[in-house]
């Protein structure tokens, strides 16, 4: 079949949840992918950050193959002999004491609200069914009801009610509002280092550590959402280090398994995870073996590839490149390591029509808020692959 009659065939049977570029893609490869007619593309959104490691790394693929032979699935009823690895080399790795393995990302920041909730009842002494768990204006950190409950984005919210109490929201990047916000009965306060969806926002410098600080004066636990920002995506292994923030909690997934099964976890102390004793959380295939086993050698891939040292170089001449580029349709240009929002201004009409502009010359990324073209390749990129794509931003920025 042909592209066309795959598109027909997703809008006839498929729900209409996304808004995709009509791509259909077959195959791929570290930063290339190609679709159904043959043709080839450079793909600058890496799967909104999945695929850090690049497209079908060789690594990775062939522990997943040796896995599948072995086992697959367990469920959390037995144990098996991937988790404990997992769990060791990555606590060792982001030095946190213990993790709780879950799947998608919404996964991962339900468990995180779980934890801190229970926290605040068990350990903090906060009144039963009073918790507040305080969040940022145009977060995004799923999809679940209790997450767009405390979502600022209408179209995530319309019609979904009724909504999770027990959130507070207030302005990104306004330390001053976090401490106003805090009360006896806060729990946490929980943040994107750096706003993804929200057009790779990056706040004030030193934000995070005031946010930080803010937290420990006042008993609040701060959790970090690095699902997209963490794992080298903007420079550092994590967007908080840039700060030396350490978080309470951590939420990581998509680049923890480099796009192939989808695994997610949360890192804490024992105190935090230590809430949740037998039956009071779970998953089928949290921690299963082919998931453990797909993650541990994604990780090793970016550390022995110095994957995330890559993004911090390429990333600063990334950002270099764009800004010379004089083009009459950018407000301005933002972002850390491999990961940039290109701020288009209102009468640009629309960040869509420039990546689909940019998909006809092979290039592949995708529009968030309207307004901003977000970039983020594979952090396997070369420098000589930057420059082709730059040739092509360059054009379309210039002549659409």
């Amino acid at each position: 079949m042909n592209a066309k009659q795959y598109i027909h065939m997703e809008d006839t049977f498929g729900a209409h949840n996304y808004h995709p570029l009509d791509v259909v893609i077959s195959k791929a490869k570290g930063v290339w992918v190609e679709d159904v007619d043959g043709n080839r593309y450079m793909d600058f959104l890496a799967a909104y950050s999945a695929v850090n490691q690049g497209h079908c790394h060789p690594r990775i693929m062939a522990a997943l193959k040796d896995q599948c032979d072995k086992v697959t699935l367990t469920s959390r009823a037995f144990r098996n002999d991937q988790w404990p690895l997992l769990a060791k080399e990555a606590t060792s790795l982001f030095e946190y004491e213990m993790m709780l393995p879950m799947n998608t990302g919404a996964e991962a920041v339900e468990t995180a609200l779980k934890a801190v909730r229970r926290w605040a009842y068990e350990v903090k002494g906060v009144p039963d069914d009073k918790a507040e768990i305080i969040v940022c204006e145009n977060n995004f950190h799923g999809r679940t009801i209790a997450i767009v409950s405390f979502s600022t984005s209408k179209s995530y919210r319309r019609d979904f009610g009724p909504l999770t109490p027990g959130f507070k929201i207030i302005p990104y990047g306004d330390s001053k509002a976090l401490k106003a916000a805090i009360t006896p009965n806060t729990a946490a306060f929980m943040v994107e280092p750096i706003q993804g969806e929200g057009g790779v926002d990056v706040p004030p410098e030193g934000y995070l550590k005031q946010c930080y600080d803010i937290c420990k004066s006042n008993n609040v636990l701060f959790v970090a959402d690095e699902i997209q920002s963490g794992l080298g995506r903007t420079g550092k292994m994590f967007a908080c280090d840039h700060e030396d923030v350490k978080p309470d909690v951590m939420v990581v997934g998509k680049a923890l398994s480099a796009g192939t099964v989808p695994v997610s976890g949360v890192l804490a102390s024992k105190e935090i995870l230590g809430v949740f004793k037998p039956g009071d959380h779970g998953s089928t295939y949290g921690g299963a073996p082919l998931g453990c086993r797909a993650a541990r050698e994604a990780l090793k891939v970016l550390v022995e590839e110095k994957l995330v040292e890559a993004s911090a170089e390429l990333g600063d001449y990334l950002m270099q490149r764009l800004k010379k580029i004089n083009s009459p349709h950018v407000d301005l240009y933002r972002g850390k390591g491999l990961w940039i929002g290109i701020v288009l201004k209102q009468s640009a009409g629309g960040a869509r029509r420039f990546c689909e502009a940019l998909m006809n010359e092979g290039l592949l990324c995708k529009e968030t808020h309207v307004h901003i073209i977000r970039l983020a390749p594979p952090l396997c990129i070369t420098k000589e692959e930057l420059d082709w794509a730059l040739e092509r931003i360059e054009k379309v920025l210039k002549t659409l």
